[in-house]
């Protein structure tokens, strides 16, 4: 078979709907200014898609920090690889401060958030090494895996028990091969909200010799004392041996990191070949991400105004009957039952009607018979735009349960 022929016939579970989804429910465009209120279609909405948790996005000195950091150096510098030509003392600086602040000895600058997980498993494991993780693991812990040319085995999401048997089972192996055992979870499940039960896994060590390493995109900056994440919520910094966090999310960014001892992230800075083989991240995103972490460090009050939103609305969406599973951070997805077309539907009746863009998960993702309408509150959202929501889903949710999304189908003329 030809190999577009093949493309052409299996399209993948989201792609084949992409003739009538396209630019609507996927690559849609949201215009304007990075806000709570943005233009879809020509109209505005209040939009809860943005992982814009801190509202840095548009802070007046993160927009000065990435004038003047493209003004000084261009979008160019430095120019190559950071081992060959493009390194600066920048982006020691930010790897400096980011260890500090997650209480590790050293971090790595990554370019992506993405390839950063796919490539620190990559990097870290062999064939004799075995790898145990959680069900419900991000996407790019999964394509991780896909590289490793050895074991692993998945234990029921935040299933301490189902992890202990498949450590049980890890450590067998090990045993015969002589290679290690890697645990991942992540610090913030992004779908569900809830945490990963960091500090039962390393209680886990009391019985196994394995290493943990945990995805934190959600919860750095946004969990914890000071915002450090999720382990510092926990209480369990040391536990953790490998730390994995994004800017994409509180720091409204480009890029990662991986923070670990000083001895594994000097193999990380020389092994790693996506970003051995790569440029490095431009001065401009540095200069800008160094702005962002100091304003996350240094305004507690920007943490604050996210988790006064995002308890808010959880609370009035709860008091209002409405299901949000088992998140217990600023996650706030909202499950209801409903067949396809009635989540499009209703999708479409919030947007149209309503003004309302939010994110819509349907089958394969979730269960058939289920949809979820997912929330990222913001620390720039405001208290009308809590009340404006609550409502608007109260309505929508009595016409689901009454079959109006069954009869009444909506125009994206």
């Amino acid at each position: 078979m030809d190999i577009f022929d093949k493309v052409a016939k299996r399209m993948g579970p989201i792609g084949q709907h992409q003739k009538w989804s396209h630019g609507y429910f996927s690559f849609p465009k949201l215009e304007g200014e990075i806000a709570p209120h943005m233009n879809f279609r020509g109209k505005e909405h209040l939009v809860w898609s943005l992982n814009n948790y801190l509202g840095l996005a548009n802070h007046p000195e993160v927009r000065e920090a990435d004038k003047q950091g493209a003004t000084d150096f261009g979008m160019a510098y430095p120019m190559g690889a950071r081992m060959m030509s493009g390194n600066s003392k920048y982006h020691e600086q930010m790897e400096q401060e980011l260890a500090e602040f997650v209480g590790k000895e050293d971090a790595f600058l990554l370019n992506f958030g993405y390839q950063g997980m796919v490539s620190i498993i990559d990097c870290l494991v062999d064939r004799n090494d075995v790898i145990v993780y959680d069900a419900e693991s991000h996407a790019c812990i999964i394509d991780g895996l896909r590289l490793h040319m050895g074991k692993r085995f998945v234990y029921q999401h935040n299933d301490i028990e189902s992890a202990r048997k498949q450590l049980e089972r890890a450590t067998k192996l090990t045993e015969q091969s002589g290679g290690g055992i890697l645990l991942i979870t992540e610090g913030v499940f992004g779908m569900s909200g809830a945490q990963g039960k960091l500090k039962e896994l390393i209680e886990l060590k009391k019985d196994f010799d394995f290493r943990l390493l945990i995805d934190d995109a959600h919860g750095f900056g946004t969990m914890g004392p000071t915002g450090a994440g999720t382990h510092e919520e926990q209480g369990c910094i040391d536990g953790v041996d490998v730390y994995f966090g994004t800017f994409a999310k509180s720091m409204a960014g480009i890029g990662a990191f991986v923070a670990s001892t000083q001895e594994l992230t000097n193999y990380f800075r020389y092994n790693m070949r996506s970003q051995t083989f790569a440029k490095a991240l431009p001065m401009p995103m540095v200069i800008g991400l160094l702005k962002r972490l100091e304003l996350l460090k240094n305004n507690p009050e920007l943490r604050e105004r996210l988790w006064l939103i995002a308890t808010t609305l959880q609370k009035g969406l709860r008091e209002r009957g409405f299901d949000l599973g088992i998140t217990d951070t600023m996650v706030t997805p909202v499950f209801l039952k409903g067949e396809l077309l009635e989540a499009t539907a209703l999708t479409m009746d919030l947007r149209e009607n309503y003004g309302i863009f939010c994110s819509i998960v349907v089958y394969p993702v979730i269960p058939k018979g289920l949809i979820e309408l997912r929330l990222i509150p913001t620390a720039v959202h405001t208290l009308e735009d809590v009340q404006r929501t609550l409502d608007a889903f109260s309505e929508v949710s009595e016409k689901l349960k009454t079959g109006y999304y069954k009869e009444h189908q909506f125009s994206m003329a």
